[in-house]
């Protein structure tokens, strides 16, 4: 689609052009600079993922587990270890592509808004030198890039992420149950240890989907990206609003506080349920939005986890 509107859909030209962008926020740590996301990026718990770096002093708050003894006892002076992600990591990049997503009052779409998050992660891994991969799931179909350490994996999974959004329309038929399939073949196809972006509609959350993410999460790393817009939350007192779909009609009569309250229960419902979510399964939760740019609101997040 060479005259994509820009916010509605976009293209691989954006895509790629994302790179540059990508320098904006860390994702990743590199040799001068520790990202807040280091914790995920490798699983200290798991006993992988992890390379010795240095030794330095002792300070507060270091984990006694580390400290070198031998050091320690040379110098008479407590010092500890310092590690930092081993290299060449897969990351699976799993984002929706949906008519649910084909919706937006901000600055862009959900379905957009994905393809920018999903865009930023692969080139952040990629400068990081580690295997990407990822699917791309829809209403009827999902594509598949095995991770690769190669600009080229990268670029084929932006391709088929450019062309499904391209192919976003009203009239398609959704599949409720994508998301959840989407989760069960990245659960057959990841070894452990891998780093799973995940990009789906907030709505998208199941029961059988938080089943898939429980089962996923005991074997790979998460990172938990729900898209969400304002109207999602909340409706606008704009009188009676009329909908249509295949033939079925639906009015709503949005000055009716009662229905508005109970909108905005349901809508902080949602919230709450992949908040509880993240916490059962110790993972991280970045909630994104169409209302603001998205690299701001992923530098946000990342502030707000480093001063954590």
């Amino acid at each position: 689609m060479a005259g994509a509107v820009p916010g509605v859909h976009t293209s691989l030209a954006e895509l790629i052009d994302i790179r540059h962008r990508a320098r904006e926020v860390q994702l990743f740590s590199t040799p001068s600079r520790r990202s807040p996301l280091v914790g995920v990026h490798h699983s200290r718990l798991r006993g992988r993922g992890v390379d010795f770096d240095q030794v330095r002093v002792y300070q507060a708050g270091d984990d006694v587990r580390t400290i070198d003894w031998r050091v320690t006892a040379r110098s008479q002076e407590p010092h500890t270890k310092l590690f930092h992600e081993e290299r060449e990591r897969p990351v699976f990049i799993l984002v929706e592509q949906s008519r649910r997503l084909f919706f937006g009052s901000g600055q862009a779409f959900k379905s957009v808004l994905a393809a920018r998050a999903a865009s930023l992660f692969g080139w952040a891994a990629l400068g990081h030198n580690d295997r990407i991969g990822g699917l791309v799931f829809g209403d009827a179909e999902h594509y598949e890039i095995k991770p690769r350490r190669s600009k080229q994996s990268l670029l084929q999974l932006l391709g088929r992420l450019a062309r499904v959004n391209q192919g976003l329309h009203v009239e398609r038929t959704p599949d409720r149950d994508g998301f959840s399939l989407a989760l069960r073949r990245a659960r057959e196809v990841l070894r452990p240890g891998s780093l799973v972006v995940v990009l789906c509609d907030e709505r998208a959350l199941s029961d059988t989907a938080e089943q898939q993410l429980g089962l996923l999460a005991r074997h790979t790393d998460l990172i938990l990206l729900p898209l969400s817009d304002p109207l999602d939350r909340a409706l606008p007192a704009a009188g009676l609003l009329r909908f249509a779909e295949r033939g079925a009609q639906l009015e709503l009569d949005t000055h009716d506080s009662d229905l508005r309250q109970a909108y905005q229960r349901q809508a902080e419902g949602r919230v709450a349920r992949w908040q509880r979510l993240s916490q059962k399964l110790g993972v991280l939760l970045m909630p994104l939005g169409t209302e603001r740019d998205v690299v701001d609101q992923l530098r946000d997040h990342l502030q707000q986890r480093g001063g954590r």
